[in-house]
Formats: structure tokens, sequence, C-alpha cells
């Protein structure tokens, strides 16, 4: 009896703040109160809704071509369609990434799927950080933003190519392909072995895999929209700016600064055009590199699913091979 009382006295309380966040956010003026709120938290309110509002869309396309993976694609498709070599299957999957519309806020349950599915790890590492980037939209977006500066936004497509291939190779050659997810193959196994699609239908179980892949990736961005809301906030930006036309520090910064502000790959570069006349143009591609690839919202969901060692490792690499690939960028270049 437990069993059935308590999972929808959960999705009751659920549905009842889901509830209520919306009668808040659009019958309350909470400025017509009785009280005073400090502005910075007014600010935080106004960033997390932003962050959340943005990346919501991204996330549902990212649970659903989840769902569809899990119920339309078998393990066998997946070793027939890679190359058998490690090494000559980089290619293909960071090809694979311009293909699809997807942004970093979608990424995560697709590559985690896809791994789940007998995907090799070092390629769903490269799709992990070529996909957010490489994709039209986010090349139309940057094209768009920096019209006068039109290399840019082709040094941001070919960096993000070579580097997806670069990362992806140092992750084969540290972890040789050993499952770095906390849910294992057998998992996956039982769980496609399950009748339930067969009962239900295809249709209606790529619905239920997508509502359950949904409230799961949820609740980390919620966790990761709030404390890149709390850096933007309180975040000091003069400091930045001071430092902004350092060849060497200015790329480290904006990376810093694309790491917290956790920004949506379609939306990023019209921010990174904000700062053209304070920032150099090395650190302007550091931010539309790194950014992308590695953010705060995306730690959390990365933390949350994969092994603490290898997300650790994840961004270490990630780090080291932007930045080192800026500087050579710059020198030769710039």
């Amino acid at each position: 009896m437990n069993k059935i009382v308590i999972p929808l006295f959960r999705e009751f309380i659920a549905l009842g703040l889901i509830g209520l966040f919306f009668y808040l956010f659009l019958f309350v003026d909470f400025q017509d109160l009785s009280f005073n709120i400090p502005s910075e938290l007014l600010t935080v309110n106004t960033m997390f809704l932003s962050i959340l509002l943005e990346a919501i869309p991204f996330i549902l396309l990212g649970v659903f071509v989840s769902a569809l993976i899990q119920t339309y694609v078998s393990e066998d498709l997946i070793k027939r369609a890679l190359p058998r070599n490690a090494i000559l299957a980089l290619l293909p999957a960071a090809l694979l990434g311009a293909i699809f519309p997807i942004c970093e806020c979608a990424i995560v349950p697709i590559v985690r799927r896809l791994m789940k599915k007998g995907m090799p790890l070092h390629i769903g590492v490269v799709f992990l950080v070529g996909a957010p980037i490489l994709n039209p939209v986010v090349f139309a977006s940057t094209y768009y933003a920096f019209s006068s500066e039109l290399h840019i936004a082709y040094a941001r497509m070919g960096l993000a190519f070579v580097l997806s291939i670069v990362i992806g190779f140092i992750i084969y050659l540290l972890f040789k392909n050993s499952n770095q997810l906390k849910w294992t193959k057998e998992d996956v196994v039982v769980e496609g072995n399950t009748n339930q699609e067969e009962k239900v239908g295809k249709l209606k179980s790529t619905l239920f895999h997508a509502s359950d892949e949904f409230f799961e990736m949820g609740k980390f961005l919620i966790m990761g929209a709030l404390i890149a809301s709390l850096f933007q906030t309180f975040l000091d930006r003069t400091l930045l700016t001071e430092l902004g036309t350092n060849e060497f520090l200015s790329p480290a910064l904006m990376m810093g600064f694309g790491y917290i502000l956790s920004l949506c790959s379609e939306a990023d570069a019209f921010v990174a055009a904000s700062f053209g006349g304070t920032f150099t143009a090395g650190s302007l591609l550091a931010f539309l590199v790194y950014g992308p690839m590695l953010d705060l919202k995306n730690t959390i969901m990365l933390f949350a699913f994969f092994k603490a060692r290898f997300v650790a490792a994840f961004i270490l690499v990630v780090t080291i091979v932007v930045y080192i690939s800026i500087i050579i960028y710059q020198f030769l270049f710039l």
C-alpha cells in the first residue's frame, strides 16, 4: 500500500509546488507587498528565471531525443554505425555534431542515453563538447552577432571541430572506454527487456521515458541556474574589464565568465559581442568555445550522472586544451 501512496503523495506535492510557482509568477507583484525586497534578490530572481526559461525548451528537446533513442535505437545499430577503430571513429562523431541543433542544455541526457546504449566513452565526449557549438543554429547566431568580425564565427567552428577530436582522443587515452556512468549497462539491459513498450506502444513509451528524464534532469538544471544567477548578481565585473586586454589573463577570465554565466550556446554570441570593446578577440573566442563545452549547470548534471573521477578529469582536460589552443591561435592569427 505504501508503495502506491508515497509516490502519489510526492506527485501531488510536486504538482502543488509547480502550481504555486506559476500563480506567484503570473498574479503576484512583489513590489506591491508591504515589505521591501532587496534589489540584489530581485536581480537573482530575474537572472534565475531567464536562465531557466532559456534552458527548458532545449532540455525538453534533449529528453525527447533521449527518449526516442531509448525506444527506437538498439545497441547493435550504434555498433554498426561507428567504425571499429577507436581513433577513426572520432571524425564521424565530430561531424555528427554539425547536424543536430542541440545546445549544451540538452546534450547531457542525449549523450548519457547513447552511452547506455553502447556508444564508447570517448565518442560520447566528442559529441558532448562538439555538438553544442558545431550545429547550424549556433553558427548562424555567431555569424550575425559578429557580422563585422566574421573571422570569429569561422574560428569558433574550426576550433570546436578540432578541439572536440583532441579532447575525445585524450579521454580515450585516460579511460580506455571504461564505464564511467553511475548506472551500469546491466541496469539498462534489464530496463530494455521489460515488456512495457509492448504493452503501451512505442509512442507512449517514448512519452514515459521523456517525462521521467525531464523531471530527473530538471532538478539539476534548477540547482545550476540558481548558482549561476547568484554569481551573475554578485560578481564584480569591473575587475574583469580592467584585465580584459591582457593576452594571457583575458582568455582565462572569459573562460571563467562563460562557465559562470551558463548561457545557452544559441544566444551566447550576442553577449560575447557586447564585450568586443573591452576584451581581446582571443578572449572572446575563449568565451564562445569554453562556455558551451563546460558551464556551471552542465557540471552539476555531469556529476549527477557520471562518476566523479571522470567528471574531474573531463573538466581539467577541457580547460587546459581550450586555454592552450586559444593562446596558440592568438599567437598565430591575431
